[in-house]
Formats: C-alpha cells, sequence, structure tokens
C-alpha cells in the first residue's frame, strides 16, 4: 500500500527542483525587484513558502515550535520572533518596504526548511498523520495527512510565481 506522503514528497521534490532552477543564476538585486509596485519580488516569496512551509510542518502537524525561532532565522532576517508573522495580511508598501537579507541567508533558510519537511515527511508516524486538527476557516478537524494537501498546494503555488518571475526577468533559463 501506498503511504499518504508519498505523493506528497514527491509534488513537494517536483516543486523544489522548479524552485531551485528558477533561482539559479539570480543575484541579490534580481531577486528583490518587483515588477510592479503592487507585487511581490522572488526573494519575499520565497520568504513567504518557506515561513508558511515551517508553519506547517511545525506549527500545525506537530505542534511544536517552528525553526523560524528555534533555528534563529528571525535574527537571520532581521525581523521580529513571531511565528504567526509569515507575510499574510501584508499590505503592498509593507512589501515593498521589506529588505531581504543576502542571497546566501534566503537560500540557506529555505534549504533548512527544506531538509526539515523532507524529515518530517519520511519519518512522519501513522498517530502523526492520522492526527486531527483544525486548519484555517474550516472548523471541523480533519488529519494531518489530509491538511498535507494544503501545504502542497500553497507551496506548488508560490513556486510558480518563482519560475515565472525568473522567465520574466531573465528568460526560461530555469525550465530544463
Amino acid at each position: 500500500m501506498v503511504s499518504p506522503v508519498e505523493p506528497v514528497l514527491l509534488a513537494m521534490e517536483r516543486n523544489w527542483e522548479m524552485i531551485d532552477g528558477a533561482l539559479e543564476g539570480l543575484d541579490e538585486a534580481a531577486m528583490a525587484r518587483q515588477p510592479a509596485d503592487e507585487c511581490n519580488s522572488v526573494a519575499w516569496i520565497l520568504w513567504h513558502l518557506t515561513r508558511v512551509t515551517d508553519m506547517f510542518i511545525y506549527t500545525r502537524f506537530q505542534d511544536l515550535p517552528q525553526a523560524w525561532i528555534t533555528e534563529g532565522w528571525h535574527k537571520k532576517f532581521g525581523m521580529p520572533a513571531d511565528e504567526d508573522d509569515r507575510g499574510v495580511g501584508w499590505s503592498a508598501e509593507q512589501v515593498s518596504q521589506w529588505k531581504p537579507p543576502s542571497r546566501e541567508i534566503q537560500i540557506a533558510h529555505y534549504e533548512a526548511l527544506k531538509n526539515h519537511t523532507r524529515d518530517f515527511l519520511t519519518n512522519a508516524t501513522t498517530e502523526q498523520l492520522e492526527r486531527e486538527i483544525v486548519m484555517g476557516n474550516v472548523p471541523e478537524p480533519r488529519p494531518v495527512a489530509v491538511c498535507m494537501g494544503q501545504m502542497v498546494w500553497d507551496t506548488v503555488a508560490h513556486g510558480g510565481q518563482i519560475a515565472y518571475l525568473r522567465g520574466f526577468f531573465r528568460g526560461m533559463g530555469w525550465f530544463r
């Protein structure tokens, strides 16, 4: 029998491959560039999707503190130790005023959360996957295994945005 984690891990790995290719060769200026005043930059999207993954893997799926705080990523980004601040609800002004850290720190944060996600998905127990949680606006508890679909949807949507911006700024070099 196929574990419910296998398709989730496959989707995440494929998405990470796309993001990795899109980030390849982008310098800090390209990563911080907003194509228009009310659009997010690659750096902001990467930070946001990594923060959301952190929230899913630690807060929602395991009821643990996020790596954002336990590993000190908030300090490296020069931001508060606020587990709820993932950029959700930010105004265009807030996004445009956000200053990303170095490319090196951004990529290290993203890589760390990829590894944490792989670790969780590879080692998740049946009990962890069957644990029911309330997530978002849906008041009925659902198993973690079902809620993983939301994590995949979110990261794939934002991965596509990063790939699109790479193509917009530099051409389709990200696609192999």
